[in-house]
């Protein structure tokens, strides 16, 4: 998990908290401390360290699950940046 701090470091800017890790320690599931105030569910993050990714899970105001994966900590940073509204509760 050492090579995927920076993603950990981002997420937890943005309200996200250790959740589960897999058995072998390649996956490691974040989730927001808080529910999203329109649809009530929490965001989710998994961290994988086999393709050095995070993958934002959510629920859209249409109630279908969307997700977007991300290979560099910076790209992470920039959607939540350019995206204001991206996954706040």
């Amino acid at each position: 998990m050492d090579s995927l701090q920076e993603f950990q470091a981002v997420a937890h800017e943005r309200g996200f908290v250790g959740m589960e890790e897999c058995d072998d320690g390649c996956v490691l599931w974040l989730r927001q401390q808080i529910p999203d105030a329109v649809t009530k569910t929490y965001h989710r993050i998994c961290l994988d360290s086999r393709t050095n990714s995070a993958t934002v899970y959510w629920i859209n105001n249409l109630e279908k699950a969307v997700s977007k994966t991300f290979r560099s900590a910076a790209g992470l940073r920039a959607w939540f940046v350019l995206d204001p509204h991206a996954h706040k509760s």
